[in-house]
């Protein structure tokens, strides 16, 4: 007599865990085209940028762009119109040129390293729960299956090894789903870094550039 689990706690479980894949397949091909996207604009946008003949140029190749190194350039170029004009300058843009420049850079930056980050959590808190949501169902579903071999009285290895092998479905369809979610959110954050490298180094170079272009802007206070 063979018995099957037929534990609604065991079926809950292994739903959860199909959106669980669900979820991380969804963030792994929406990131991928994002980061395929981002790389292509910001070649683009790079090499359009420093081709220019002075800082208008490069202004109005920033205007109409898009992209993290172009919203960069803009939040860039934003600043340095508040250095050029002392009267309208607000308390966040007092100080040294450079300093305040710098400042504005970095706080662009870090607004866009949180959008590279957007959807990361998710991916890494899939990847550490979803082993033990499918070890729960196992659990959950030996328990159901040990009160049912009670139940007919035999405990002979074909009574018992249908039900066991059964629940232990869920903790592979766990580890299944948590694996991409792992691979996935460390791929994830070695392209955010790189992404936030890049963007520093053209920081670095645009404030190099902004500043000597700017002659008025180097001493203002």
């Amino acid at each position: 007599m063979t018995t099957t689990i037929t534990s609604p706690i065991v079926t809950l479980t292994l739903w959860l865990l199909l959106l669980f894949s669900v979820v991380t397949w969804s963030i792994v091909v929406r990131k991928g085209w994002l980061q395929w996207r981002l790389a292509r604009i910001n070649r683009h946008f790079r090499q359009r940028f420093w081709e220019a003949a002075d800082l208008v140029q490069a202004e109005a190749q920033a205007s109409h762009a898009d992209g993290p190194l172009a919203r960069l350039a803009r939040a860039g170029f934003l600043a340095l119109h508040d250095i050029r004009a002392p009267a309208t300058r607000t308390l966040l843009h007092h100080g040294d040129s450079h300093d305040v420049l710098e400042n504005s850079l970095k706080q662009q930056i870090q607004k866009e390293q949180h959008r590279l980050e957007s959807g990361l959590m998710v991916l890494a808190s899939i990847g550490s729960t979803a082993p033990f949501v499918g070890l729960f169902g196992t659990v959950w579903g030996i328990m159901h299956a040990l009160q049912a071999i009670g139940a007919t009285g035999s405990a002979s290895l074909g009574v018992v090894a249908g039900p066991i092998g059964e629940a232990l479905i869920t903790t592979a369809i766990g580890i299944a789903t948590a694996v991409p979610a792992v691979l996935a959110y460390y791929y994830g954050v070695r392209r955010t870094r790189l992404y936030v490298s890049e963007m520093e180094e053209f920081a670095v170079c645009f404030l190099r550039v902004a500043l000597r272009m700017t002659p008025s802007a180097g001493g203002a206070q």
